[in-house]
This record gives structure tokens, C-alpha cells and sequence, in this order.
């Protein structure tokens, strides 16, 4: 998996995680084309424990991807239900508040 941790002065982190076979995909949702790239998702693997460390520390999240999205599921931060799909793949954001 792909991870990236954004830090915002003042407004706190976003993780942005995505799995590995994603990295530069192109997927459409709609007429909306929805790039993967490693801008906003990172240009480094992470491990399951990095990503999972991270996710349990952030309190705002977003992964895209088979492989995150179970592992987020699999830590109780969101259900299958909160997901949607883009493309055949499962995307979610997470906020704590």
C-alpha cells in the first residue's frame, strides 16, 4: 500500500492511504475522472503496521482500494456500508470528530 500523512498547520492531518496496485490508475465515476497518483497518496509502500498506525491515529482518512479499505474495516473505523464504489473500487473518508 501507498501512504501519505498530510500536515495542515493549524487544522491537524489527513492520511491518505491506497493500495499498491492503484498508483497512477485513472478510474471514472460518472462523467468524473478520479486519478490515483502519488501527489496526494504517496510515492512510498508502507507496511499493513504502518498503514494501520497511521489510520488509528488520524482523524481524518482517505483510502481507496481492496487491500485499505479491508484493513479499515478489519479495525473497526468504517463498515463496507460506508464505502463507495468508483470504478468497481471501494473508496471511503473517515472523520473522527
Amino acid at each position: 500500500m501507498y501512504l501519505k500523512v498530510h500536515r495542515i498547520p493549524g487544522a491537524g492531518e489527513v492520511v491518505a492511504a491506497c493500495d499498491t496496485d492503484l498508483m497512477e490508475v485513472t478510474l471514472m465515476h460518472g462523467e468524473v475522472e478520479v486519478r490515483i497518483s502519488g501527489g496526494f497518496y504517496g510515492t512510498q509502500t508502507a507496511t499493513e503496521d504502518e498503514v494501520r498506525g497511521a489510520l488509528a491515529d488520524a482523524d481524518n482518512a482517505n483510502i481507496i482500494g481492496k487491500e485499505v479499505v479491508a484493513l479499515a474495516v478489519s479495525m473497526g473505523l468504517i463498515t463496507e456500508k460506508d464505502c463507495i464504489m468508483i470504478d468497481g473500487v471501494p473508496h471511503a473518508q473517515i472523520f473522527r470528530i
